[in-house]
C-alpha cells in the first residue's frame, strides 16, 4: 500500500476532524482573501480616479509676495510687473519625453477686474478641459455656452449680490452669470471664470498665461521625471507635483492595508494553532496505529510523510475552499464599500498565494506532532495493544 494511500484512507475514517480541519483553514483563508481583495479594488479605484481626474502638475510662474492668488498666482495689488507664459509655448509640454502619460493640460489667465464697486479676480480658463478636470465642482445653472456667459464662486456671487441669469459689467463689457459654483472650500469660492481668450482680451493679455494645470496618468508613471521634463522645457517657471491629494488618498488606503495584514497574521496564528492542536490530538489518538507501522518495518521518515500528507491535503482543500469562499465574498461586499467599482476578477496570483499559504500554514504545524510520531517506540506503542 502506497503512503499516500494510508494518508488518505484515513482521513477519510477520521471525517469529523478533517472537516474541523478544513473549515478553519477554509474560514481564515476566506478572511484574509476577502480583505486583500478589498483592499486591492479600492486602491485600484483611488488610483483610477487619480488618473482620470484631477491636476497633479501645476506650473507657475517664478513670483513671490502677491496679493491676489489662485493656485500660488498673484495678479494684483502689486507694483512690479508679473511674469507669465506665452500661450503658443505651451505645445512645448507635449514634447516632453514621457508625454504618453499626459491627459489635460489646462491654461489659466488672470487678473483682477472691478465689477459693482468691489475688485474681484477674473479667471479665463479653457471651459471644455476646465470642467472636466475639475470634478468637484457642481454648477447650479448650467454651463457657458459662448463667450459672454460666465460663472461666479460661491462667495463671488453672494459679495456682488448676483444671481444666475443676471448681468455684469466688467472693463466696458457685459456678461451674463450662466451659473454660480457651489461652495469648495477653496479659491474659486471667490473667483469669476470666463472663456479663457475672451477674458485675455478684457484684461489686455492676449496670448498670455498665468498658470497650466497639468493631468497626468501617473499610475506607475515617474511623476517626479516628468516635472523635471517639463522644467526643462520652461526654465522660467515652477512645476510642482501635487503630491498632497495624492498622499492623503492613500494613506487611508495603507491604513486599511495595515489592518488587512494585522487581520491576516491574527488569523495566520489561530489557525496554526488549530491545526498544531488537532495534528497533535490524532498522533496521540493513533500510537497504536503508529506502533504497528513501525513494528512491520516502516521508517520513521515514512510516519511523518504520512502525517505530512494528511496535512498538505487538508491544506490544499481548506485554501481551495477560502479563495473560492474569500473571492464570492468580496464581490458581495465591494459594491457595499465602492458602489460605483466593478469587480477585476478572479485573481489567480492570489489564488495560487492562498492555496501556498493554506498548505505551508498546515505544514508548519504539523512537523512537530509528525516528528513526535515519528520518534514513537514501537514496543511502547505496541504494549497498548
Amino acid at each position: 500500500m502506497k503512503l499516500y494511500n494510508i494518508s488518505i484512507n484515513n482521513l477519510k475514517r477520521r471525517k469529523g476532524k478533517m472537516i474541523f480541519l478544513v473549515l478553519g483553514l477554509l474560514i481564515g483563508i476566506a478572511v484574509i482573501v476577502t480583505m486583500l481583495s478589498i483592499t486591492e479594488s479600492m486602491t485600484l479605484d483611488i488610483e483610477e480616479r487619480l488618473d482620470r481626474f484631477g491636476a497633479n502638475i501645476v506650473m507657475v510662474p517664478k513670483s513671490e509676495n502677491l496679493a491676489l492668488t489662485y493656485g500660488g498666482v498673484n495678479v494684483g495689488g502689486i507694483s512690479y510687473e508679473v511674469k507669465e507664459f506665452d500661450e503658443a509655448d505651451l505645445a512645448r509640454i507635449r514634447e516632453i519625453k514621457d508625454n504618453r502619460n499626459l491627459g489635460a493640460v489646462a491654461p489659466k489667465i488672470m487678473g483682477a477686474v472691478e465689477v459693482s464697486g468691489r475688485k474681484v479676480l477674473l479667471m479665463g480658463v479653457d471651459l471644455e478641459m476646465e470642467l472636466p478636470l475639475k470634478t468637484w465642482w457642481h454648477l447650479q445653472g448650467r454651463s457657458p455656452e459662448n463667450d459672454s456667459e460666465v460663472i461666479l464662486g460661491s462667495e463671488a456671487a453672494r459679495a456682488l449680490g448676483l444671481d444666475v441669469g443676471d448681468s455684469l459689467n466688467m472693463n466696458g463689457r457685459d456678461f451674463m452669470v450662466s451659473a454660480h459654483l457651489e461652495p469648495t472650500g477653496g479659491p474659486e469660492d471667490s473667483i469669476i471664470i470666463g472663456d479663457l481668450h475672451r477674458v485675455q482680451n478684457i484684461l489686455g493679455k492676449e496670448g498670455r498665461i498665468s498658470m497650466v494645470e497639468i493631468a497626468a496618468f501617473c499610475r506607475d508613471c515617474p511623476i517626479d521625471e516628468m516635472v523635471l521634463q517639463i522644467a526643462g522645457q520652461f526654465p522660467d517657471a515652477k512645476v510642482t507635483a501635487l503630491k498632497q491629494a495624492v498622499m492623503s488618498k492613500m494613506q487611508s488606503i495603507e491604513l486599511v492595508k495595515t489592518f488587512s495584514y494585522g487581520i491576516a497574521a491574527l488569523v495566520i496564528f489561530i489557525g496554526s494553532l488549530l491545526v498544531f492542536v488537532s495534528m497533535m490530538g490524532s498522533v496521540n489518538e493513533r500510537t497504536r496505529e503508529i506502533g504497528i507501522f513501525r513494528a512491520i518495518g516502516f521508517r520513521r521518515g515514512h510516519v511523518m510523510q504520512i502525517i505530512l500528507l494528511e496535512a498538505i491535503v487538508v491544506g490544499f482543500i481548506g485554501g481551495v475552499g477560502g479563495f473560492v469562499s474569500g473571492t464570492g465574498l468580496a464581490r458581495i461586499i465591494l459594491p457595499l464599500v465602492i458602489p460605483d467599482s466593478s469587480s477585476s476578477g478572479i485573481n489567480m496570483s492570489m489564488g495560487a498565494v492562498a492555496v501556498a499559504l493554506a498548505v505551508a500554514l498546515s505544514l508548519l504545524a504539523s512537523i512537530w506532532p509528525a516528528h513526535k510520531g515519528s520518534r514513537l517506540d514501537p514496543s511502547e506503542a505496541l504494549r497498548a495493544l
